[in-house]
């Protein structure tokens, strides 16, 4: 098995706008995600300050990749955590010249240990689209487990699609690196 990507989390700020604004606009992530296809011009900025927003409320957070040199990875989401249920729904993007090495796996790793050791999160979640993949090896090399299948439910653009959900708790194994 090949070395795991060395990579650090940093917590998001204003100068990885530019690495988010490219990575939001790769079409790989315009199709399984959340965000508007084509984003705005606007879309960062305004996406970055809610984000902040709920950092500060402890609701939402996201963080930078970073390799050994500073330079951007990926990113590493928390779009929803609940402090009260002890739950967060994770996920992450990862530019397409960083994909096939692994730094998906590696990065929802690093967020997930930071979930559970930073939040206290019981139960960590992912929503992946069912026709994603790559990002469902990720989830399975990250230590998720598959629970199922929600029909219909992700609407985005006129269009409906089913999407997986997989969770990962603390007392289960830690994944096979």
């Amino acid at each position: 098995m090949p070395d795991r990507p060395q990579l650090r989390l940093q917590p998001m700020t204003e100068r990885h706008l530019a690495d988010f604004a490219g990575v939001v606009n790769d079409p790989e992530v315009a199709r399984f995600t959340r965000f508007p296809a084509p984003a705005p011009d606007t879309f960062a900025r305004e996406w970055y300050a809610r984000y902040e927003a709920g950092r500060l409320a402890g609701t939402h957070e996201a963080f930078a990749a970073l390799d050994p040199d500073g330079r951007f990875v990926g990113l590493a989401l928390a779009p929803h955590l609940d402090a009260e249920a002890r739950e967060a729904e994770l996920g992450y993007l990862v530019p397409v010249e960083q994909r096939g090495r692994g730094v998906a796996s590696e990065l929802l790793r690093q967020l997930t240990d930071w979930a559970f050791a930073e939040r206290e999160i019981l139960r960590a979640g992912l929503v992946i689209d069912v026709e994603n993949v790559a990002s469902q090896r990720v989830a399975v090399r990250a230590g998720y487990r598959h629970e199922g299948t929600m029909r219909s439910t992700y609407f985005k653009q006129g269009l409906r699609s089913d999407v997986q959900i997989w969770s990962r708790l603390p007392s289960d194994p830690p994944p096979d690196c």
